[in-house]
């Protein structure tokens, strides 16, 4: 709406205001790590969707909350690849993204996570469907994690 003579300066304002949680949440880390129950870490294979890294081009916050929280996020070669969602691209291109939804379960899942992690419900959804593993946004990790204490 950036050209619309009507909608642009709205858009503008509500472009504005809105903020993803991996910008909002992080300047928190140290109030929600008092929240948190000191247990064993969990094993988190963390998956940054396209949205957050490329679109939003956030990377690195919500993988340094989750390491200050008392996750352990294992190593993922060639983390800024897609997963193969990619909004209907999984629709349109159904091979393809199958292809791509497989070579990043394998790496996701080379050092046996408990769970995978990501912030894109697409992804979510996406990923689950090729895996066992369970695959959750991390605000439900955050969530059971504070439910604990």
């Amino acid at each position: 709406l950036r050209h619309d003579p009507v909608y642009a300066d709205k858009a503008a304002r509500v472009a504005a205001l809105a903020k993803d949680l991996a910008e909002i949440l992080p300047a928190y880390q140290d109030r929600i790590a008092a929240l948190m129950k000191s247990t064993a870490p969990r094993r988190i294979a963390w998956h940054s969707p396209c949205t957050l890294q490329h679109g939003q081009q956030i990377r690195g916050s919500v993988e340094t909350l989750l390491r200050a929280i008392g996750y352990e996020l294992t190593p993922i070669a060639d983390a800024h690849l897609c997963c193969g969602s990619a909004g209907t691209y999984s629709l349109l291109q159904p091979a393809l993204s199958s292809t791509l939804r497989e070579r990043k379960l394998a790496t996701l899942q080379t050092h046996k996570p408990d769970t995978i992690a990501s912030a894109n419900i697409g992804c979510i959804a996406h990923l689950q469907s090729g895996t066992e593993t369970p695959v959750r946004h991390w605000i439900e990790l955050l969530d059971t994690a504070i439910a604990r204490k």
